[in-house]
């Protein structure tokens, strides 16, 4: 466990198989995303990873941890707002670049 992680952290761990001529629409939203989130009270570390696929595609890994599932809860509800006062709806931004998604959310083993 790093400094500043707590026993109740949550750590939400999302990966995207994203096709290349998706990539930089992609990664522009997740550096925004990320941004967004990093001014949440709580995030205490904030990654997007990125490694070549396939010659087609990239691998893109984001990874939030939240101090605790209220700090998660409360950012969760701040990005929902902002992305319902924006328009934004992430499950059509997959859909509509032929991005594979696999969202989770983790706790720390004792």
């Amino acid at each position: 466990m790093h400094a500043g992680s707590v026993g109740n952290a949550v750590f939400k761990v999302d990966r995207f198989v994203v096709p290349a001529v998706a990539r930089e629409e992609f990664l522009e939203r997740a550096r925004a995303i990320r941004d967004f989130l990093d001014t949440q009270e709580g995030c205490l570390k904030n990654v997007v990873l990125e490694q070549a696929g396939e010659a087609d595609s990239s691998n893109v890994i984001t990874i939030v941890e939240w101090r605790d599932a209220e700090a998660f809860a409360k950012a969760r509800a701040a990005a929902a707002a902002r992305y319902a006062a924006t328009g934004f709806k992430p499950e059509e931004l997959i859909a509509r670049l032929g991005i594979k998604a696999e969202i989770a959310n983790y706790g720390l083993v004792a």
